[in-house]
């Protein structure tokens, strides 16, 4: 046995936290399972990439600084190749992409440009807790990227019920009044309107209007997530984020490019625009408090990797709608198959059912019996395929019984063999407890 320098008990309990053991796990399952058909991951489809366009995409940011921006080519060198600006040098270029495919006109100054968008969560949440009375509430199940980054800055999370509906309206309002009456300080509420991971579950427009409306009744911000709007299934309408409708600045914007451009550029964003009275008596936006944390933690964020969204933004006048046209067609498809596949392997009325989204990457398949990651080995060692049990996604400790699906990284013909694969696993799980197929 190896000599022990520390004990994980010396260490941040964060570390040894299931949140943040989540997303190692699961990667590493992947790795053991190489032959195995993922229906797990949440990545980008890969048939689409071309390294050839980042060299044109950094030309075309380059050529912006210079003739646009009216910058040298010593300033060009600088801005590229230098530590950076905190804040982010595309700034102005999420924002012109945010007025035209979401019709938001937000400041500049506003955005803090991130490494990704757990980066951006993070920021805020550190931000937000300012002492030990402070909580989160979040919709359950909730990303577990955030509640990692809740551990990591000891920010008690709390779950509000989710349902049809993507939020439970009542329920937030009573967890606000419980928390309240136990002397607890509840910042902010984290939702994700648009096809929810992993849920699938989006808020139509009145939800989000009552939402907003209760925000501010409670003095509560919201944090709102979107980096799936852009992918409705086919027919399906693209609704006003939060933000956009957001008229008293309740609503703290996280978004992000990875699943729109460039996963492994790894640039996502947040848009903090709330007025915060500093010490010193100045007024700014909650971003310029949010920077200063930023430049401890990253310093600022790749200029080379920012320069490569930048240049994609350019390229199609800075909106992404019509900029992935392709995947969205993609992820419609695969949606579409996933959920006829289901359909064709368990009968109506059956132990087994599922949700079908109206757009996005997941779908969550509910069993009669328990999911949990003994299960997950199981059926990658014994059936050769991976999904994600839902009990990851609930801070609860124990088996939940479902399954979330992924769309996004496979094709039609991956998505038959993997739903054969499921079907057997199932079938033999249900013969086990009895249940009937």
């Amino acid at each position: 046995m190896e000599p022990v320098d520390l004990t994980v008990a010396a260490l941040h309990p964060s570390v040894d936290d299931p949140a943040l053991n989540s997303m190692n796990f699961l990667n590493e399952v992947a790795q053991h399972y190489p032959d195995a058909v993922s229906l797990a991951a949440g990545r980008p489809y890969e048939e689409f990439f071309d390294s050839a366009v980042l060299h044109e995409h950094l030309d075309a940011f380059r050529r912006h600084l210079a003739d646009d921006l009216g910058l040298s080519r010593a300033q060009v060198d600088r801005t590229l190749l230098q530590y950076g600006r905190t804040k982010g040098i595309v700034h102005h270029l999420v924002a012109r992409n945010l007025a035209v495919d979401e019709g938001l006109t937000v400041d500049p100054e506003a955005i803090v440009v991130t490494v990704g968008c757990q980066e951006a969560m993070f920021l805020v949440l550190r931000a937000l807790r300012a002492g030990p009375r402070d909580v989160l509430l979040a919709v359950a199940p909730t990303y577990v990227g955030l509640t990692g980054a809740a551990r990591l800055v000891d920010l008690p999370v709390r779950p509000v019920a989710g349902g049809p509906d993507g939020i439970d309206l009542a329920d937030l309002r009573a967890q606000v009044h419980r928390a309240r009456a136990e002397g607890l300080r509840p910042r902010a509420c984290y939702v994700m309107p648009d096809f929810a991971n992993p849920s699938g579950v989006s808020m139509d427009l009145a939800q989000r209007r009552r939402l907003l409306d209760l925000a501010a009744e409670e003095e509560l911000l919201l944090i709102e997530d979107n980096p799936y709007g852009l992918f409705p299934a086919a027919g399906a309408e693209r609704l006003p984020t939060l933000k956009a409708l957001d008229t008293r600045r309740r609503v703290v914007y996280l978004g992000s490019f990875a699943k729109t451009v460039l996963p492994g550029a790894r640039v996502g964003y947040v848009v903090a625009d709330q007025r915060v009275a500093g010490s010193d008596g100045t007024v700014g936006p909650l971003a310029d408090q949010l920077a200063k944390i930023k430049s401890m933690v990253t310093v600022n964020t790749s200029p080379v990797s920012q320069a490569v969204i930048g240049g994609a933004l350019l390229a199609h006048d800075c909106s992404l709608v019509a900029a992935t046209a392709r995947e969205r067609a993609a992820y419609a498809r695969n949606l579409r198959h996933l959920a006829d596949g289901l359909a064709r392997r368990f009968p109506a009325g059956g132990p087994v059912r599922w949700n079908v989204p109206a757009g996005g990457f997941f779908v969550v398949v509910t069993v009669p019996f328990g999911v949990d990651d003994a299960l997950l080995h199981r059926s990658a060692r014994g059936y050769g395929v991976l999904w994600t049990p839902m009990a990851h996604f609930y801070d609860v400790g124990a088996p939940v019984n479902a399954l979330r699906l992924s769309v996004s990284a496979v094709t039609p013909e991956q998505i038959d063999t993997g739903l054969d694969r499921l079907a057997a696993l199932i079938t033999d799980e249900l013969s086990a407890v009895g249940a009937p197929a």
